[in-house]
Protein backbone atom coordinates (compact mmCIF):
# COMPACT_ATOMS: atom_id res chain seq x y z
CA UNK A 1 0.00 0.00 0.00
CA UNK A 2 1.20 3.32 -1.02
CA UNK A 3 1.10 6.58 1.17
CA UNK A 4 -2.18 7.50 -1.17
CA UNK A 5 -4.12 6.05 1.72
CA UNK A 6 -4.14 9.39 3.32
CA UNK A 7 -5.53 11.39 0.84
CA UNK A 8 -9.04 13.40 1.88
CA UNK A 9 -11.52 10.96 0.69
CA UNK A 10 -13.18 11.29 -2.71
CA UNK A 11 -15.20 8.30 -3.14
CA UNK A 12 -15.51 4.92 -0.94
CA UNK A 13 -12.40 3.21 -2.75
CA UNK A 14 -9.74 5.27 -1.22
CA UNK A 15 -10.27 3.74 1.88
CA UNK A 16 -11.44 0.12 1.48
CA UNK A 17 -8.24 -1.62 2.79
CA UNK A 18 -9.11 -0.40 6.79
CA UNK A 19 -12.95 -0.47 7.49
CA UNK A 20 -12.40 1.69 10.93
CA UNK A 21 -10.98 3.94 8.96
CA UNK A 22 -13.35 4.44 6.09
CA UNK A 23 -16.26 4.01 9.03
CA UNK A 24 -14.74 7.11 10.64
CA UNK A 25 -14.12 9.38 7.91
CA UNK A 26 -17.04 8.67 5.30
CA UNK A 27 -19.66 7.93 7.82
CA UNK A 28 -18.87 9.71 11.12
CA UNK A 29 -17.14 12.69 8.87
CA UNK A 30 -13.76 13.01 11.12
CA UNK A 31 -11.04 14.19 8.77
CA UNK A 32 -7.72 14.98 10.50
CA UNK A 33 -5.08 16.92 7.98
CA UNK A 34 -1.81 15.20 7.39
CA UNK A 35 1.64 16.20 5.40
CA UNK A 36 1.06 13.32 2.98
CA UNK A 37 -3.26 15.60 2.61
CA UNK A 38 -1.56 18.30 2.20
CA UNK A 39 0.78 17.97 -0.60
CA UNK A 40 -2.47 16.33 -2.14
CA UNK A 41 -3.83 19.50 -1.95
CA UNK A 42 -1.10 21.06 -3.77
CA UNK A 43 -1.03 18.42 -6.57
CA UNK A 44 -4.58 18.97 -6.40
CA UNK A 45 -4.92 22.72 -6.48
CA UNK A 46 -5.12 23.37 -10.10
CA UNK A 47 -7.18 20.40 -11.18
CA UNK A 48 -9.42 20.63 -8.69
CA UNK A 49 -10.80 24.37 -9.73
CA UNK A 50 -14.51 23.85 -11.34
CA UNK A 51 -15.02 23.86 -14.72
CA UNK A 52 -18.49 23.88 -16.48
CA UNK A 53 -20.73 21.54 -16.64
CA UNK A 54 -21.00 19.41 -19.43
CA UNK A 55 -24.17 18.66 -21.21
CA UNK A 56 -24.51 14.69 -21.68
CA UNK A 57 -24.80 13.22 -25.14
CA UNK A 58 -28.40 11.66 -24.56
CA UNK A 59 -29.67 15.45 -23.30
CA UNK A 60 -27.33 17.68 -25.81
CA UNK A 61 -29.31 14.69 -28.30
CA UNK A 62 -32.44 15.62 -26.93
CA UNK A 63 -32.35 19.40 -27.62
CA UNK A 64 -31.08 18.60 -30.79
CA UNK A 65 -27.68 20.15 -30.34
CA UNK A 66 -24.75 18.96 -32.46
CA UNK A 67 -22.27 16.94 -29.52
CA UNK A 68 -18.65 18.17 -30.35
CA UNK A 69 -16.00 16.11 -31.40
CA UNK A 70 -13.71 18.27 -29.83
CA UNK A 71 -12.15 17.09 -26.66
CA UNK A 72 -13.31 18.83 -24.03
CA UNK A 73 -11.65 18.73 -20.27
CA UNK A 74 -13.82 19.27 -16.94
CA UNK A 75 -12.28 19.50 -14.64
CA UNK A 76 -13.88 18.72 -10.54
CA UNK A 77 -16.96 16.95 -12.41
CA UNK A 78 -19.50 15.84 -9.53
CA UNK A 79 -21.40 12.81 -10.37
CA UNK A 80 -24.19 11.20 -8.66
CA UNK A 81 -26.26 8.06 -9.27
CA UNK A 82 -29.17 7.68 -6.66
CA UNK A 83 -29.99 3.76 -7.89
CA UNK A 84 -25.93 3.35 -6.34
CA UNK A 85 -26.48 5.70 -3.70
CA UNK A 86 -22.76 6.75 -5.29
CA UNK A 87 -21.51 10.20 -5.39
CA UNK A 88 -17.94 10.77 -6.90
CA UNK A 89 -15.52 13.84 -8.17
CA UNK A 90 -13.79 13.47 -10.69
CA UNK A 91 -10.32 15.19 -10.79
CA UNK A 92 -10.68 15.68 -14.71
CA UNK A 93 -12.80 14.27 -17.29
CA UNK A 94 -11.93 14.41 -21.30
CA UNK A 95 -14.51 13.81 -23.03
CA UNK A 96 -15.27 13.99 -26.95
CA UNK A 97 -18.41 13.08 -28.16
CA UNK A 98 -19.43 10.25 -26.38
CA UNK A 99 -16.57 9.19 -25.28
CA UNK A 100 -14.84 9.94 -21.68
CA UNK A 101 -12.03 9.33 -20.18
CA UNK A 102 -11.64 9.99 -16.35
CA UNK A 103 -8.30 11.11 -14.88
CA UNK A 104 -7.62 11.07 -11.70
CA UNK A 105 -4.48 12.70 -10.25
CA UNK A 106 -2.36 10.85 -7.20
CA UNK A 107 0.00 12.37 -5.07
CA UNK A 108 2.38 9.33 -4.68
CA UNK A 109 3.86 6.47 -7.07
CA UNK A 110 2.23 3.53 -8.83
CA UNK A 111 2.82 -0.19 -7.61
CA UNK A 112 5.82 -1.87 -9.15
CA UNK A 113 4.92 -5.47 -10.02
CA UNK A 114 7.71 -7.71 -10.69
CA UNK A 115 7.84 -9.56 -13.61
CA UNK A 116 11.18 -11.17 -13.73
CA UNK A 117 13.86 -11.09 -11.20
CA UNK A 118 17.39 -9.76 -11.35
CA UNK A 119 19.96 -12.06 -13.19
CA UNK A 120 21.97 -14.68 -11.35
CA UNK A 121 25.09 -12.77 -12.25
CA UNK A 122 27.52 -12.49 -8.89
CA UNK A 123 29.78 -9.96 -10.50
CA UNK A 124 26.64 -7.63 -10.77
CA UNK A 125 24.89 -7.04 -7.35
CA UNK A 126 23.09 -4.01 -8.30
CA UNK A 127 20.95 -5.52 -10.38
CA UNK A 128 17.13 -4.71 -9.89
CA UNK A 129 14.54 -7.11 -10.79
CA UNK A 130 12.17 -6.09 -13.87
CA UNK A 131 9.13 -4.32 -12.56
CA UNK A 132 6.07 -2.87 -14.37
CA UNK A 133 3.61 -0.14 -12.81
CA UNK A 134 0.41 -0.81 -12.10
CA UNK A 135 -2.63 0.94 -10.30
CA UNK A 136 -2.71 0.42 -6.57
CA UNK A 137 -6.13 -1.86 -5.73
CA UNK A 138 -7.97 1.26 -4.52
CA UNK A 139 -7.14 3.52 -7.25
CA UNK A 140 -8.34 0.69 -9.36
CA UNK A 141 -11.36 0.44 -7.62
CA UNK A 142 -11.62 4.29 -7.71
CA UNK A 143 -11.20 4.95 -11.69
CA UNK A 144 -13.67 1.88 -11.84
CA UNK A 145 -17.02 3.44 -10.05
CA UNK A 146 -16.40 6.76 -12.00
CA UNK A 147 -16.43 5.04 -14.85
CA UNK A 148 -19.80 3.49 -13.97
CA UNK A 149 -20.52 7.17 -13.01
CA UNK A 150 -19.84 8.18 -16.67
CA UNK A 151 -21.78 5.05 -18.52
CA UNK A 152 -24.50 5.94 -16.65
CA UNK A 153 -24.86 9.22 -17.72
CA UNK A 154 -24.86 8.25 -21.49
CA UNK A 155 -20.89 8.00 -21.57
CA UNK A 156 -18.66 5.05 -23.44
CA UNK A 157 -15.44 4.82 -21.43
CA UNK A 158 -13.14 2.64 -23.03
CA UNK A 159 -10.27 3.82 -20.72
CA UNK A 160 -9.18 5.75 -17.67
CA UNK A 161 -5.99 7.34 -16.55
CA UNK A 162 -4.08 7.42 -13.38
CA UNK A 163 -1.32 10.40 -13.50
CA UNK A 164 1.20 9.81 -10.60
CA UNK A 165 2.82 13.32 -9.37
CA UNK A 166 5.96 11.85 -7.48
CA UNK A 167 7.33 9.97 -10.96
CA UNK A 168 5.43 11.99 -13.82
CA UNK A 169 3.70 9.25 -14.88
CA UNK A 170 0.60 8.83 -16.81
CA UNK A 171 -0.67 5.11 -16.00
CA UNK A 172 -3.16 4.52 -18.70
CA UNK A 173 -6.05 1.56 -18.14
CA UNK A 174 -8.66 -0.32 -19.92
CA UNK A 175 -12.02 -0.30 -18.44
CA UNK A 176 -13.59 -3.85 -18.75
CA UNK A 177 -16.14 -5.95 -16.69
CA UNK A 178 -13.54 -7.23 -14.58
CA UNK A 179 -12.48 -3.60 -13.05
CA UNK A 180 -16.34 -2.98 -13.01
CA UNK A 181 -17.50 -6.03 -11.00
CA UNK A 182 -14.34 -5.16 -8.38
CA UNK A 183 -15.80 -1.78 -8.22
CA UNK A 184 -19.07 -2.50 -7.66
CA UNK A 185 -18.35 -5.48 -5.24
CA UNK A 186 -16.35 -2.87 -2.74
CA UNK A 187 -18.93 -0.04 -3.11
CA UNK A 188 -21.59 -3.05 -1.74
CA UNK A 189 -18.64 -3.80 1.05
CA UNK A 190 -18.26 -0.05 1.91
CA UNK A 191 -22.42 0.26 2.11
CA UNK A 192 -22.51 -2.62 4.52
CA UNK A 193 -20.00 -1.83 6.65
CA UNK A 194 -21.16 1.84 7.32
CA UNK A 195 -24.80 -0.02 7.70
CA UNK A 196 -23.03 -1.54 11.17
CA UNK A 197 -21.34 -0.10 14.14
CA UNK A 198 -17.78 0.94 13.88
CA UNK A 199 -15.48 -2.10 13.09
CA UNK A 200 -12.76 -2.09 16.00
CA UNK A 201 -9.56 -1.60 14.67
CA UNK A 202 -6.87 -3.55 12.60
CA UNK A 203 -3.58 -4.93 15.18
CA UNK A 204 -0.48 -4.18 14.48
CA UNK A 205 -1.11 -2.89 11.18
CA UNK A 206 2.04 -1.35 9.65
CA UNK A 207 -0.03 1.70 7.99
CA UNK A 208 -1.33 2.74 11.09
CA UNK A 209 2.07 5.25 12.11
CA UNK A 210 1.73 7.65 8.81
CA UNK A 211 -2.13 7.30 9.12
CA UNK A 212 -3.27 11.21 10.68
CA UNK A 213 -6.03 9.39 12.43
CA UNK A 214 -4.43 7.07 14.57
CA UNK A 215 -5.05 9.66 17.25
CA UNK A 216 -8.74 9.50 16.72
CA UNK A 217 -8.89 5.43 15.77
CA UNK A 218 -6.60 4.47 19.28
CA UNK A 219 -5.74 1.14 17.68
CA UNK A 220 -3.03 0.36 19.41
CA UNK A 221 -4.49 1.72 22.78
CA UNK A 222 -7.65 -0.76 22.52
CA UNK A 223 -6.24 -3.85 21.19
CA UNK A 224 -3.68 -3.69 24.14
CA UNK A 225 -6.64 -3.75 26.69
CA UNK A 226 -8.79 -6.12 24.56
CA UNK A 227 -6.00 -8.68 24.16
CA UNK A 228 -4.83 -8.83 27.79
CA UNK A 229 -3.28 -11.91 27.27
CA UNK A 230 -1.39 -11.11 24.49
CA UNK A 231 -0.14 -7.40 25.97
CA UNK A 232 3.89 -8.46 24.85
CA UNK A 233 3.07 -8.27 21.77
CA UNK A 234 0.81 -5.53 21.62
CA UNK A 235 2.65 -2.69 23.69
CA UNK A 236 1.09 0.40 22.29
CA UNK A 237 4.10 2.55 19.91
CA UNK A 238 5.17 5.22 19.92
CA UNK A 239 3.20 7.08 17.44
CA UNK A 240 1.73 10.47 19.47
CA UNK A 241 3.92 13.02 19.13
CA UNK A 242 4.24 14.02 23.20
CA UNK A 243 3.03 17.62 22.38
CA UNK A 244 1.13 19.68 19.81
CA UNK A 245 2.89 22.42 18.20
CA UNK A 246 -0.36 24.80 18.04
CA UNK A 247 -0.91 28.31 20.09
CA UNK A 248 -3.29 28.37 22.73
CA UNK A 249 -3.93 32.25 22.58
CA UNK A 250 -5.24 33.90 25.90
CA UNK A 251 -6.98 37.41 24.88
CA UNK A 252 -7.44 39.82 28.52
CA UNK A 253 -6.37 43.26 27.92
CA UNK A 254 -9.70 45.00 28.31
CA UNK A 255 -10.23 47.09 25.10
CA UNK A 256 -8.25 45.13 22.50
CA UNK A 257 -9.78 44.17 19.36
CA UNK A 258 -9.50 40.77 17.56
CA UNK A 259 -10.21 40.90 13.44
CA UNK A 260 -8.72 39.39 10.72
CA UNK A 261 -6.17 40.17 8.22
CA UNK A 262 -5.36 37.48 5.24
CA UNK A 263 -5.00 34.40 7.19
CA UNK A 264 -4.24 36.30 10.87
CA UNK A 265 -5.93 37.06 14.00
CA UNK A 266 -4.91 41.19 13.59
CA UNK A 267 -4.77 42.35 17.66
CA UNK A 268 -5.36 46.33 17.62
CA UNK A 269 -5.32 48.19 20.67
CA UNK A 270 -8.28 50.54 21.85
CA UNK A 271 -6.83 53.12 19.41
CA UNK A 272 -6.21 50.94 16.90
CA UNK A 273 -2.46 49.99 16.70
CA UNK A 274 -1.62 47.04 16.46
CA UNK A 275 0.05 44.84 19.24
CA UNK A 276 0.43 41.34 17.23
CA UNK A 277 -0.49 39.06 14.53
CA UNK A 278 -0.65 34.91 14.99
CA UNK A 279 -1.06 32.94 11.95
CA UNK A 280 -4.42 30.43 12.16
CA UNK A 281 -2.78 27.93 10.83
CA UNK A 282 -1.16 27.56 14.10
CA UNK A 283 -4.02 28.29 16.49
CA UNK A 284 -5.55 25.33 18.53
CA UNK A 285 -7.75 27.47 20.89
CA UNK A 286 -8.80 30.91 21.49
CA UNK A 287 -10.15 32.12 25.32
CA UNK A 288 -11.65 35.82 25.54
CA UNK A 289 -11.19 37.23 29.13
CA UNK A 290 -13.27 40.62 29.97
CA UNK A 291 -13.99 43.46 27.91
CA UNK A 292 -12.29 41.94 24.77
CA UNK A 293 -14.00 42.53 21.30
CA UNK A 294 -13.87 39.99 18.16
CA UNK A 295 -14.82 40.84 14.43
CA UNK A 296 -17.48 38.42 13.08
CA UNK A 297 -15.17 38.00 10.43
CA UNK A 298 -12.96 36.47 12.46
CA UNK A 299 -15.54 34.48 14.13
CA UNK A 300 -16.28 32.82 10.94
CA UNK A 301 -12.36 32.26 10.01
CA UNK A 302 -11.84 30.18 13.27
CA UNK A 303 -15.17 28.43 13.06
CA UNK A 304 -13.92 27.63 9.44
CA UNK A 305 -11.18 25.80 11.03
CA UNK A 306 -12.86 24.09 14.07
CA UNK A 307 -11.01 26.37 16.43
CA UNK A 308 -13.21 26.63 19.71
CA UNK A 309 -13.01 30.01 21.40
CA UNK A 310 -14.17 30.35 25.70
CA UNK A 311 -15.68 33.91 27.04
CA UNK A 312 -14.63 34.18 30.44
CA UNK A 313 -15.32 36.72 33.23
CA UNK A 314 -12.30 38.69 34.25
CA UNK A 315 -12.87 36.62 37.69
CA UNK A 316 -12.23 34.03 35.82
CA UNK A 317 -15.61 32.19 35.66
CA UNK A 318 -17.12 30.30 31.88
CA UNK A 319 -19.29 32.74 30.40
CA UNK A 320 -19.56 31.16 27.00
CA UNK A 321 -18.12 28.54 24.77
CA UNK A 322 -18.52 28.81 20.37
CA UNK A 323 -17.67 25.27 19.63
CA UNK A 324 -17.24 24.74 15.78
CA UNK A 325 -20.24 22.83 13.94
CA UNK A 326 -17.94 19.66 13.06
CA UNK A 327 -18.92 16.54 12.66
CA UNK A 328 -20.93 14.98 15.86
CA UNK A 329 -20.35 10.70 15.81
CA UNK A 330 -24.23 9.92 16.47
CA UNK A 331 -22.87 6.30 17.56
CA UNK A 332 -21.24 7.70 20.23
CA UNK A 333 -23.25 10.27 21.60
CA UNK A 334 -26.02 7.24 21.53
CA UNK A 335 -23.51 5.16 23.79
CA UNK A 336 -22.71 7.84 26.10
CA UNK A 337 -26.57 8.48 26.94
CA UNK A 338 -27.14 5.23 26.98
CA UNK A 339 -24.09 4.47 28.60
CA UNK A 340 -24.69 7.46 31.49
CA UNK A 341 -28.48 5.63 32.08
CA UNK A 342 -27.12 3.24 33.29
CA UNK A 343 -26.31 3.07 37.04
CA UNK A 344 -23.90 -0.23 36.72
CA UNK A 345 -21.75 1.86 34.20
CA UNK A 346 -21.91 5.38 36.33
CA UNK A 347 -20.47 3.44 39.06
CA UNK A 348 -17.72 1.67 37.18
CA UNK A 349 -16.10 5.27 35.46
CA UNK A 350 -17.16 6.98 38.90
CA UNK A 351 -15.05 4.39 41.09
CA UNK A 352 -12.09 4.61 38.51
CA UNK A 353 -12.38 8.93 38.40
CA UNK A 354 -12.15 9.44 42.29
CA UNK A 355 -10.01 6.51 43.11
CA UNK A 356 -7.44 8.24 40.74
CA UNK A 357 -8.31 11.56 42.25
CA UNK A 358 -7.53 10.67 45.40
CA UNK A 359 -4.17 8.68 44.29
CA UNK A 360 -3.07 11.96 43.16
CA UNK A 361 -3.99 14.56 45.87
CA UNK A 362 -2.07 11.65 47.98
CA UNK A 363 0.89 12.20 45.76
CA UNK A 364 0.89 15.35 45.34
CA UNK A 365 1.52 15.74 49.10
CA UNK A 366 3.85 13.21 50.14
CA UNK A 367 5.55 15.35 46.62
CA UNK A 368 5.82 18.74 48.20
CA UNK A 369 5.64 18.34 52.18
CA UNK A 370 7.94 15.26 52.64
CA UNK A 371 6.32 15.69 56.90
CA UNK A 372 3.12 15.22 55.33
CA UNK A 373 1.67 13.00 58.72
CA UNK A 374 1.57 9.51 58.20
CA UNK A 375 -2.15 9.18 59.42
CA UNK A 376 -3.06 11.66 56.48
CA UNK A 377 -1.18 9.51 54.06
CA UNK A 378 -2.49 6.39 55.53
CA UNK A 379 -6.26 7.71 55.40
CA UNK A 380 -5.78 8.70 52.15
CA UNK A 381 -5.03 5.26 50.93
CA UNK A 382 -8.01 4.03 52.56
CA UNK A 383 -9.87 6.26 50.93
CA UNK A 384 -8.69 5.25 47.56
CA UNK A 385 -9.43 1.68 48.86
CA UNK A 386 -12.64 2.54 49.80
CA UNK A 387 -13.82 4.33 46.48
CA UNK A 388 -12.86 0.79 44.54
CA UNK A 389 -15.23 -0.66 46.95
CA UNK A 390 -17.96 1.55 47.22
CA UNK A 391 -21.41 -0.16 46.15
CA UNK A 392 -23.33 3.14 45.39
CA UNK A 393 -22.43 6.67 43.84
CA UNK A 394 -23.46 8.91 46.76
CA UNK A 395 -21.11 6.85 49.06
CA UNK A 396 -18.24 7.75 46.48
CA UNK A 397 -19.07 11.79 47.02
CA UNK A 398 -19.07 11.15 50.85
CA UNK A 399 -15.41 9.47 50.65
CA UNK A 400 -14.27 12.15 47.83
CA UNK A 401 -15.21 15.06 50.26
CA UNK A 402 -13.49 13.50 53.08
CA UNK A 403 -10.09 13.54 50.87
CA UNK A 404 -10.50 16.98 49.83
CA UNK A 405 -11.07 17.69 53.51
CA UNK A 406 -7.55 15.92 54.68
CA UNK A 407 -5.92 17.30 51.44
CA UNK A 408 -6.87 21.39 51.65
CA UNK A 409 -5.99 20.85 55.72
CA UNK A 410 -2.43 20.44 54.34
CA UNK A 411 -2.62 22.41 51.18
CA UNK A 412 -1.08 25.44 53.36
CA UNK A 413 2.19 23.26 54.06
CA UNK A 414 2.97 22.47 50.25
CA UNK A 415 3.29 26.92 49.70
CA UNK A 416 6.79 28.42 50.87
CA UNK A 417 5.30 32.02 50.76
CA UNK A 418 2.86 34.23 53.15
CA UNK A 419 0.02 33.46 50.94
CA UNK A 420 0.16 29.90 52.54
CA UNK A 421 -0.84 31.51 56.24
CA UNK A 422 -4.44 33.23 54.74
CA UNK A 423 -5.74 30.08 52.78
CA UNK A 424 -4.85 28.16 56.00
CA UNK A 425 -7.22 30.70 57.93
CA UNK A 426 -9.57 30.68 55.08
CA UNK A 427 -9.66 27.07 53.60
CA UNK A 428 -10.53 25.96 49.99
CA UNK A 429 -13.12 28.93 49.00
CA UNK A 430 -14.30 29.72 45.70
CA UNK A 431 -17.59 32.41 45.26
CA UNK A 432 -16.09 34.48 45.94
CA UNK A 433 -12.19 33.55 46.95
CA UNK A 434 -10.92 35.57 49.79
CA UNK A 435 -7.36 35.33 49.21
CA UNK A 436 -4.65 35.09 46.44
CA UNK A 437 -4.40 31.23 46.37
CA UNK A 438 -8.04 30.31 46.10
CA UNK A 439 -8.21 33.05 43.41
CA UNK A 440 -5.16 31.00 41.28
CA UNK A 441 -7.07 27.88 41.93
CA UNK A 442 -10.15 29.03 40.88
CA UNK A 443 -9.31 30.27 37.80
CA UNK A 444 -7.19 27.14 37.18
CA UNK A 445 -10.38 24.64 37.58
CA UNK A 446 -12.15 27.22 35.23
CA UNK A 447 -9.59 26.66 32.42
CA UNK A 448 -8.99 22.85 33.18
CA UNK A 449 -12.79 22.66 32.51
CA UNK A 450 -12.89 24.33 29.65
CA UNK A 451 -9.71 21.98 28.44
CA UNK A 452 -11.86 18.86 28.84
CA UNK A 453 -15.05 20.45 27.61
CA UNK A 454 -13.08 20.84 24.28
CA UNK A 455 -11.43 17.12 24.83
CA UNK A 456 -15.16 15.72 25.06
CA UNK A 457 -16.35 17.58 21.98
CA UNK A 458 -13.06 16.27 19.97
CA UNK A 459 -13.80 12.73 21.30
CA UNK A 460 -17.21 13.11 19.99
CA UNK A 461 -19.02 13.02 23.22
CA UNK A 462 -22.06 15.62 24.56
CA UNK A 463 -19.82 17.31 27.64
CA UNK A 464 -23.04 18.34 29.55
CA UNK A 465 -24.17 14.60 30.12
CA UNK A 466 -22.04 13.20 32.75
CA UNK A 467 -21.80 10.50 34.91
CA UNK A 468 -20.38 11.82 38.19
CA UNK A 469 -21.56 15.40 38.48
CA UNK A 470 -25.37 16.04 38.66
CA UNK A 471 -26.66 17.37 34.92
CA UNK A 472 -28.14 20.70 35.06
CA UNK A 473 -28.56 23.23 32.31
CA UNK A 474 -25.52 25.07 31.17
CA UNK A 475 -23.19 22.60 33.74
CA UNK A 476 -20.52 20.68 31.83
CA UNK A 477 -21.01 17.35 33.75
CA UNK A 478 -19.00 15.26 31.71
CA UNK A 479 -16.09 17.81 31.10
CA UNK A 480 -16.04 18.20 35.41
CA UNK A 481 -15.74 14.31 35.42
CA UNK A 482 -13.04 14.37 32.91
CA UNK A 483 -10.90 16.56 34.78
CA UNK A 484 -11.23 15.24 38.75
CA UNK A 485 -7.84 12.84 38.34
CA UNK A 486 -6.13 16.81 36.37
CA UNK A 487 -7.06 18.57 39.22
CA UNK A 488 -3.93 18.08 41.42
CA UNK A 489 -2.31 17.31 38.53
CA UNK A 490 -2.75 20.57 36.36
CA UNK A 491 -4.52 23.27 38.48
CA UNK A 492 -3.37 22.42 41.81
CA UNK A 493 -0.02 21.95 40.39
CA UNK A 494 -0.05 25.65 38.36
CA UNK A 495 -0.99 27.13 42.10
CA UNK A 496 1.86 25.89 44.19
CA UNK A 497 4.53 26.26 41.20
CA UNK A 498 3.52 30.08 40.75
CA UNK A 499 3.48 31.10 44.30
CA UNK A 500 6.85 28.74 45.58
CA UNK A 501 8.62 30.48 42.15
CA UNK A 502 7.25 34.02 43.37
CA UNK A 503 5.82 34.10 39.78
CA UNK A 504 2.45 35.23 41.60
CA UNK A 505 2.98 37.36 44.81
CA UNK A 506 0.21 39.47 46.55
CA UNK A 507 0.35 42.06 44.22
CA UNK A 508 -0.73 40.16 41.33
CA UNK A 509 -4.22 40.33 42.93
CA UNK A 510 -6.85 42.99 43.43
CA UNK A 511 -9.09 42.65 46.55
CA UNK A 512 -12.56 44.24 46.35
CA UNK A 513 -16.09 43.29 47.48
CA UNK A 514 -16.82 40.54 45.05
CA UNK A 515 -13.39 38.61 45.91
CA UNK A 516 -10.07 38.53 45.00
CA UNK A 517 -9.33 38.53 42.16
CA UNK A 518 -5.75 38.49 39.63
CA UNK A 519 -4.80 41.77 37.71
CA UNK A 520 -4.13 42.12 34.43
CA UNK A 521 0.16 41.22 35.05
CA UNK A 522 -1.23 38.38 37.47
CA UNK A 523 -3.39 37.01 34.65
CA UNK A 524 -0.48 36.87 32.21
CA UNK A 525 2.33 34.99 35.47
CA UNK A 526 -0.89 32.85 35.56
CA UNK A 527 -1.33 31.63 31.91
CA UNK A 528 2.25 31.53 31.65
CA UNK A 529 2.54 28.92 34.47
CA UNK A 530 -0.60 27.08 33.21
CA UNK A 531 0.39 26.86 29.91
CA UNK A 532 3.81 25.35 31.11
CA UNK A 533 2.05 22.77 33.10
CA UNK A 534 0.31 21.44 30.27
CA UNK A 535 2.98 20.82 27.93
CA UNK A 536 4.48 19.27 30.62
CA UNK A 537 5.18 15.56 29.22
CA UNK A 538 4.25 12.86 32.13
CA UNK A 539 3.93 8.80 31.58
CA UNK A 540 0.78 7.56 30.94
CA UNK A 541 0.32 4.52 33.57
CA UNK A 542 -0.86 1.45 31.05
CA UNK A 543 0.51 2.14 28.02
CA UNK A 544 3.91 3.50 29.31
CA UNK A 545 4.37 6.68 27.05
CA UNK A 546 4.86 10.06 27.43
CA UNK A 547 2.22 12.97 26.27
CA UNK A 548 2.00 16.31 27.54
CA UNK A 549 -0.79 17.02 30.52
CA UNK A 550 -2.93 18.71 27.24
CA UNK A 551 -2.48 15.49 24.85
CA UNK A 552 -3.36 13.00 27.62
CA UNK A 553 -6.65 15.23 28.73
CA UNK A 554 -7.62 14.60 24.78
CA UNK A 555 -6.37 10.84 25.13
CA UNK A 556 -8.77 10.11 28.52
CA UNK A 557 -11.66 11.28 26.38
CA UNK A 558 -11.29 9.39 23.87
CA UNK A 559 -10.52 6.50 25.95
CA UNK A 560 -13.97 6.76 27.57
CA UNK A 561 -15.65 7.28 24.34
CA UNK A 562 -14.45 3.91 23.04
CA UNK A 563 -15.20 2.19 26.86
CA UNK A 564 -19.24 3.78 26.31
CA UNK A 565 -19.15 2.11 23.00
CA UNK A 566 -17.82 -1.57 24.00
CA UNK A 567 -14.31 -1.12 22.46
CA UNK A 568 -12.46 -1.66 25.48
CA UNK A 569 -13.39 -3.68 28.99
CA UNK A 570 -12.20 -0.98 31.87
CA UNK A 571 -10.91 2.43 31.83
CA UNK A 572 -7.73 3.52 33.48
CA UNK A 573 -7.07 7.04 34.63
CA UNK A 574 -3.57 9.11 35.10
CA UNK A 575 -1.83 9.18 38.57
CA UNK A 576 1.53 9.34 39.18
CA UNK A 577 4.02 8.36 41.27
Amino acid sequence: MTDEYLWPARNVAEYAYCPRLFYLMEVEGIHVPSSDTEEGNIVHSRVDKPGSKPQTPDAAQEAGAHVSQKPESVRSLTLTDKKLQLTATLDLAELKGVEAVPVEYRRGRPRHAVIAPPPDDPDDAQQKPLTRPEPWPTDRVQIGLQSILLENNGYIVPRAVLYYAAEKRRLEITIDAAIKAEAIDTLEAAKDCAAHQRPLPLVNDPRCPRCSLQPVCLPDEINYQRFTDRKPELTPRKIWPPRDDGIHVVAQKDGIRIGVRGMSLYVTDRNGKKTSEVPVTNIESLSIIGKVQLTTQALHVLAERNIPIAFLSGAGRMIAMIDPLGPVSASVRAAQFKGFNDPVKCLEITKRLVAAKISNQRTMLLRNFPDTPKKCARELKTLISNTLDAATIDSIRGLEGNAAAIYFEQFPNMIKCDAASEFAAHGRQRRPPPDPINSCLSMAYTMLAHECTSAARIAGLEPSLGAYHVYRPGRPALALDLMEPFRPLVADSVALTAFNKNELRDSHFRRTAAGCLLSDAGRRAFFNAYGRRLNTDVTHPVFDYRLSYRRMIILHARMIAAWLRGEIPRLEFLTTR
